[in-house]
């Protein structure tokens, strides 16, 4: 079965579920510990990223969303990264590219974790996981658009719902919803207190 996808399927073993999730813990605690010994998560800003994106050249939007996906995995902060994209685009198209370096930074985070990690949260065996998931079984894309709206590109929130049962494609859409109003409202924010 595609991990990506969710659908009825025989509960993986309480073992099965440790050692995926023990794995990811390792993948993404080692990238961690292996971006802070370099210094990218303590030292990179936005003027950083806008330094390393115009060296670049004609690659400097996919290096820009590059970086932001796999900084994304390391907890290096999205705001920064949409605020690079303003710096180096300006306020249409630098929110524009932000929006979208926001929505491929937490699919390549749903990737990583889903393949990892499977969906470990479905086994949980508690009313109040089985209440909180409800939601996303119920309506899946109205809640991730109003997860989004509040948590934005929250590293745990990817991680929460790459566990889920929630379809990569209702992630995808809901994310990409979710994540126009933050975008827009920290362009704007920018634009204003600019000028």
């Amino acid at each position: 079965m595609n991990p990506l996808q969710a659908g009825p399927h025989a509960p993986p073993s309480s073992r099965r579920v440790i050692l995926r999730l023990g794995l990811l813990v390792a993948v993404l605690g080692g990238a961690f510990l292996f971006a802070w010994q370099m210094g990218w998560v303590q030292h990179l800003d936005a003027e950083a990223v806008r330094d390393l994106v115009q060296s670049a050249g004609a690659w400097g939007v996919v290096l820009y969303l590059v970086l932001f996906a796999l900084a994304e995995l390391v907890h290096v902060p999205g705001m920064m990264f949409v605020a690079a994209a303003l710096l180096l685009w300006g306020p249409w198209m630098g929110a524009a590219v932000g929006w979208l370096g926001c929505v491929i930074s937490v699919v390549v985070t749903f990737i990583v974790v889903r393949g990892l990690g499977g969906q470990a949260l479905t086994v949980i065996d508690k009313p109040w996981m089985k209440k909180a998931l409800g939601w996303l079984d119920r309506a899946p894309v109205r809640t991730i658009i109003a997860l989004r709206l509040v948590m934005w590109v929250a590293p745990p929130l990817n991680y929460l719902l790459a566990l889920s049962s929630v379809r990569f494609s209702h992630f995808v859409i809901g994310s990409a919803l979710g994540l126009i109003g933050p975008v827009a409202f920290i362009a704007l924010a920018a634009d204003w207190l600019l000028n």
